[in-house]
């Protein structure tokens, strides 16, 4: 069975070996999807659509076989590709009466609460307006520390950020399989994914076009899978697939999830790189886990990293162990100074009190939770 098949709001990504052709953009590719995704408005949902392509798209302009790995280079063509893509979606669209936007996005603009915040608030309009917003990684901007790495990361992030119910990866594979179906034709798909972990070993290599890979797939699964979004991976190239698989068409590698957060606990388990660490001894654990307490100084061992007050931290057991990730109520080198000690002696050693809490429970999610 395929919980989130009937979900109402849905994040499509489509890679970039499914949209090029030997001439650039393959429009036939592309209104294809367009297509069943329009259905799929008609029907009452809601289509986020998580596209690749511009830099394919800038390659194919300039007659480049190869994808460039200067990133300048690569943030040209992506600068160059971007207005291509759009254009051939606007086309794509334009039958079925429906608009689309441009919405081009960092790693940074959702670590940010404020920033994130702000993209969903015009996510959700959008959606409200009934257009169709068509996201990319903002290629020309972002630098290797704030990428995402592809649009299968990225569009694992948008679908925590809209509150997705189903994730689809539509890509030039037809599915996880067994062993590498290019190697062993023999090989047999795998319908069903309960643990990524498990099938990580699974992952092959990507296809020249893209950046990602089934590797890069599975990683998105896990990132949707641990807020709550299943993912469902799809043959991208097969006219129809989209449609059938939401019918209850066994096509496809789905992705099970498990208990789904929603609003700041999302957010923070979406985050790229909290900022520090905190390491909590064992009292402190089991506080967190047993009687969902907050964390109060008196439990905190070692800080690790700088941050700010209300920047996101990773909480940690001795043994090194992940114990969730919270927003911190003070700055790095005042935990620092507090750590180990009772909440009544803040005042006295910092001369001033924010809280009694290092992380209150209301911004703090635990791993186990997930």
């Amino acid at each position: 069975m395929r919980p989130g098949l009937s979900a109402k709001r849905l994040v499509v990504k489509v890679g970039s070996a499914v949209l090029a052709g030997e001439e650039g953009l393959d429009q036939r590719a592309v209104g294809e999807i367009a297509r069943q995704l329009a259905r799929l408005s008609q029907e009452g949902r809601e289509v986020v659509l998580v596209s690749s392509g511009a830099v394919a798209a800038g390659m194919r302009r300039l007659g480049l076989k190869e994808r460039p790995k200067d990133m300048p280079l690569k943030q040209a063509l992506a600068a160059i590709g971007q207005p291509l893509l759009m254009a051939h979606w606007q086309e794509a669209f334009r039958p079925h009466g429906l608009t689309v936007a441009q919405v081009l996005l960092t790693a940074e603009d959702l670590s940010a609460r404020g920033r994130y915040l702000n993209a969903k608030a015009t996510l959700r309009a959008l959606l409200d307006l009934g257009v169709i917003p068509i996201i990319n990684e903002n290629d020309t901007v972002a630098f290797q520390e704030i990428r995402f790495g592809d649009n299968d990361q990225l569009s694992a992030r948008v679908a925590a950020l809209v509150e997705a119910g189903l994730l689809l990866l539509l890509s030039d594979v037809d599915a996880l399989y067994e062993e590498d179906p290019k190697q062993n034709p023999l090989a047999r798909p795998i319908l069903e994914v309960e643990s990524v972990e498990a099938v990580l070993g699974h992952a092959g290599e990507g296809n020249p076009l893209g950046s990602g890979g089934m590797k890069s797939k599975l990683l998105a699964a896990r990132i949707a899978g641990r807020v709550g979004i299943p993912t469902l991976l799809l043959p991208g190239r097969r006219p129809g697939a989209l449609l059938e698989a939401l019918a209850g068409a066994p096509l496809g590698t789905y992705f099970h999830a498990r208990r789904r957060y929603r609003g700041e606990k999302a957010w923070l388990y979406g985050l790229l790189r909290p900022k520090g660490e905190l390491v909590l001894d064992r009292g402190a654990v089991r506080a967190l886990k047993e009687r969902g307490a907050s964390l109060l100084p008196a439990g905190v061992k070692e800080v690790r990293g700088r941050f700010s007050r209300g920047e996101a931290v990773r909480l940690l057991s001795e043994e090194g162990e992940e114990v969730g990730v919270g927003l911190a109520n003070y700055a790095s080198e005042e935990i620092a100074r507090i750590r180990g000690r009772r909440s009544a002696e803040i005042e006295e050693l910092l001369g001033y009190r924010y809280t009694e809490e290092v992380v209150h429970r209301d911004h703090l999610a635990l791993k186990e939770e997930a």
